[in-house]
């Protein structure tokens, strides 16, 4: 059940450096391992509460080495929420970073770097023997911190078939250096953390934000080589004044978790051309891992507003419904991935760990899309992001890209119901608001009595930056 064989090669390597000078080597993750894995037994319920910290790697990787099957969450989620999927799911063991405080005032059974695994008293003695699937290896959220007991089970094949692509796509080698931008909990985070110690390089972790001074100190200070974000990084980098920062390390940019506006794309695909680096934009969900999609950063500019082609190992195709295929070109239809990284399905309690592989290789992603004459796809919305405005189809999705197209720096989110479209807005300007809605219905086609522009303080988001639109008002 091993996630890699660590290369005698790479045994002196530095694999973990973090922002407090703490540095571990790959031999020193072997030592660990053997220190350690005794304690806890295999095909077990780990819940690991995450930080971007070397205990919490370690951890991580003595799970998937020995076969336990841990949960990421995030460390500062609610205690509520937390308990609530303990409750649910009664894991056998529970890793939390030292400064917490022990559950049930428990001792603890393993430790090392700033993490203690405590043992679960609740967990009962028939779960703990044949309760997890034999290839069940990880389970990821789908919801961020909600706390949502739903999950995605995915195996040992999915995370290295995954983590070998991306390196492959990306030209990994040892002398890479990542720097985490992205929660090791987020499927993005996780796979930028896979993918680089699967070639021996060195990860730089950090629990500071891009938006933090701290953060670019350690980026130059350890001569970080790459850094990944969501569009809404994307956007504040911008208002950062990134494009005037000094970062002579800074080798490569990668962008998924979301569409980025077409003039966002443009912009940072313009500024690495300019500066000699690279700027590649990327698609993927955790049903699938991590990555289904990238764009060559060679194609950067040529297609923007692009997320590609297909992994290697990967295969896209586009569906009218479940059975039809599109094949015309610059045609709408729902995007359809198959590869090994398709994961095994999802689930909701305890009980669905037991399950095995549902989706045979095969992801109908929820997503529209469309593919030009060259191969390439385009999101154009999410499947059940659209309503009916008198009788128009409409993507909201679309609705929030024309927005930000045509308002820079807007921060915007679109929801409603048929007949009632509703875009919050980060504005208390009640005449922009009056003005958007009037070119919004003249560039759309759409009834303005249909429109209803509204300003909040902030759009609710979750810790990866994607918007979440179930807390948005339901109305106001």
């Amino acid at each position: 059940m091993e996630f890699y064989k660590i290369n005698p090669a790479y045994a002196d390597n530095l694999m973990l450096l973090d922002d407090a000078g703490n540095r571990v080597t790959y031999d020193d993750f072997s030592a660990f391992y053997t220190e350690t894995e005794s304690h806890l037994r295999t095909r077990s319920l780990l819940f690991l509460f995450c930080e971007n910290s070397i205990g919490s790697v370690f951890f991580y990787l003595l799970c998937l080495n020995k076969g336990l099957v841990p949960l990421l969450l995030d460390a500062n989620m609610d205690q509520i929420l937390a308990r609530q999927l303990v409750e649910t799911y009664t894991p056998d063991y529970i890793a939390l970073p030292g400064r917490r405080a022990a559950p049930w005032g428990a001792l603890a059974c393993a430790e090392g770097f700033s993490y203690a695994v405590y043992e679960n008293p609740a967990a009962k003695r028939e779960d703990r023997a044949g309760g997890l699937h034999e290839d069940l290896a990880l389970l990821l959220t789908t919801s961020g911190s909600t706390g949502s007991p739903k999950l995605v089970r995915q195996s040992q094949k999915n995370i290295t078939a995954n983590a070998a692509s991306i390196a492959d796509y990306l030209a990994l080698s040892a002398a890479e250096r990542p720097i985490t931008s992205l929660p090791m909990q987020y499927t993005y985070g996780l796979s930028i953390i896979n993918s680089h110690l699967l070639v021996g390089a060195a990860v730089l972790l950090t629990n500071r934000t891009l938006f933090e001074k701290e953060f670019w100190d350690f980026f130059n200070a350890a001569g970080a080589t790459s850094f990944g974000g969501v569009p809404y990084t994307y956007e504040m980098l911008k208002r950062l004044s990134f494009f005037r920062m000094e970062l002579p390390s800074l080798l490569t940019m990668t962008q998924a978790g979301g569409k980025l506006s077409p003039r966002l794309h443009q912009e940072f695909a313009e500024y690495a051309a300019k500066t000699g680096r690279r700027f590649i934009v990327m698609y993927g969900q955790t049903e699938a891992t991590a990555r289904m999609g990238y764009l060559p950063a060679a194609d950067a500019l040529r297609k923007c507003g692009s997320m590609g082609i297909a992994i290697p190992g990967g295969r896209f195709r586009l569906m009218e419904d479940e059975k039809t295929e599109v094949l015309v070109p610059e045609t709408v239809g729902e995007l359809v991935y198959e590869g090994p990284n398709v994961t095994m399905g999802y689930a909701q309690c305890r009980e669905d760990l037991k399950k095995g592989d549902e989706r045979g290789g095969v992801l109908f992603t929820g997503d529209m899309a469309k593919r030009d004459a060259d191969g390439y796809y385009y999101i154009t919305g999410r499947k059940k992001r659209f309503l009916k405005l008198f009788g128009k189809r409409v993507n909201m999705d679309e609705i929030e890209q024309l927005l930000k197209a045509e308002y820079e720096g807007l921060d915007v989110a679109c929801t409603g119901e048929d007949d009632h479209m509703r875009i919050f807005v980060v504005c208390r300007d009640t005449a922009f608001c009056r003005q958007a809605e009037e070119w919004l219905s003249a560039k759309t086609g759409l009834h303005i009595s249909g429109i209803r522009f509204l300003s909040i303080d902030e759009i609710p988001k979750n810790e990866a930056g994607k918007t979440l639109y179930k807390n948005l008002p339901a109305d106001s």
